[in-house]
């Protein structure tokens, strides 16, 4: 297995090389990307390679999965579908000799919503046992037709179930899927400071960076780096807003993290102080309106901080791979950007050096990239963390021209 990392900077053209090279190429296909929209733009663009999309019916989705790769046919659907892969689709995927190209880096670890004492009492009860040296879950109760813990059953079954120091049961992608394809292709940008980079390298999977050139007025993946590594009048693009009375909720470095604004946002006080605060830059400083606005949190504090009339302009934190923003040129980024501590822990105890300084402006550069940005229009950003405005204009400074 060949795993190729596309790096290369937003708007260097990485899914336009990713069309040429399916279009140039004899070999079969499953290209992933995080939404549906996107999956058409494949299917349009590659006429010659007759993409199929799995549909909901006559079958579901994975049984028209399997269908579709029975008879080998090109495949572009989304990074949900990629996560409910068998083993029945690994063998096809094995049998067909498929390449995978995925847009952006998947979500390869999911925090699993059960309790310690649920833990505890799977354990006492014989029906699960904890691997010391690998942390894995081993379903021991092929009895149990319950349906509380039919989705742990299953994950455990499959081996992907692990449950860390105690306190943390999560998720992990199953890496045979990936040993299931004769190439991979991610398509990303700072790679070496996201979670599927750790993954890959605690499964022993190695791989290789490539980049994007231009050639002819069309881009193509290239073995010797990237063409592109600057983008140009970025600096008097984007305009980071500078108000110190606003700013200054998120003095202190651990200000609006997951953590503290689940603590903070408790209080109806400091939740209107934040929502006032975001209206007060997104309508009086901006000039914004919903139309040309969007603004985000973490999702358990977004009820509470919606400011008056942009209601509809929220998009998630985790937003990445979508043109769907693009009109917007006003923004508000009201979160700053950690490392899940479990997760971290675990990945340095397993021989990683984890970055969350470049994982957290990885996050942001995602999320601002979904607006007017990346077509070259300027933005405005209100980001009340100092620690994520800094790093924003660190990289600003850094990769401008």
């Amino acid at each position: 297995m060949d795993i190729k990392i596309c790096d290369a900077i937003m708007g260097a053209g990485k899914t336009s090389a990713a069309i040429n090279y399916m279009n140039d190429s004899p070999g079969k296909f499953i290209f992933i990307t995080p939404y549906l929209k996107e999956c058409d733009r494949i299917i349009d663009n590659c006429p010659i390679k007759n993409f199929k999309s799995p549909k909901d019916k006559p079958r579901s989705k994975l049984l028209n999965l399997h269908f579709l790769l029975e008879r080998g046919f090109n495949i572009s659907s989304t990074h949900a579908l990629f996560a409910s892969y068998t083993d029945e689709t690994i063998r096809l995927i094995r049998e067909g000799h498929y390449t995978l190209i995925m847009d952006e880096v998947f979500e390869i670890v999911k925090e699993i919503n059960v309790s310690k004492g649920d833990v505890m009492d799977l354990l006492a009860n014989g029906y699960i046992e904890i691997d010391k040296d690998t942390c894995r879950v081993k379903w021991l109760n092929d009895n149990y037709v319950g349906t509380t813990f039919q989705d742990l059953m299953l994950r455990a079954k499959a081996g992907t179930l692990l449950y860390y120091n105690d306190t943390f049961l999560f998720w992990m992608f199953p890496p045979e899927v990936f040993q299931a394809f004769d190439e991979v292709i991610v398509l990303t940008y700072l790679f070496d400071a996201q979670l599927q980079k750790y993954y890959f390298d605690i499964n022993g999977f190695s791989y290789r960076y490539i980049g994007v050139e231009q050639r002819g007025g069309s881009f193509y993946f290239s073995e010797t780096g990237n063409q592109f590594t600057k983008i140009a009048g970025l600096k008097e693009k984007v305009h980071i807003f500078d108000n110190k009375k606003l700013n200054s909720v998120g003095d202190d470095k651990f200000a609006l993290s997951s953590s503290w604004s689940e603590r903070h946002f408790r209080n109806p006080v400091s939740c209107a102080k934040m929502r006032d605060g975001i209206y007060n830059v997104l309508r009086h400083y901006f000039s914004g309106k919903g139309s040309n606005s969007m603004w985000t949190s973490f999702k358990a504090q977004k009820d509470r901080l919606t400011p008056n009339g942009f209601k509809n302009c929220f998009v998630s934190c985790s937003c990445r791979a979508t043109n769907e923003y693009r009109e917007k040129k006003n923004l508000a980024y009201c979160v700053n950007i950690f490392f899940n501590p479990f997760l971290k822990r675990y990945f340095e105890e397993h021989g990683c050096v984890v970055d969350e300084d470049k994982y957290a402006l990885s996050e942001m550069i995602q999320w601002i990239w979904r607006s007017a940005i990346r077509d070259g229009h300027e933005i405005n950003i209100y980001i009340p963390s100092k620690r994520m405005r800094n790093l924003l204009t660190n990289w600003v400074n850094e990769i401008s021209i």
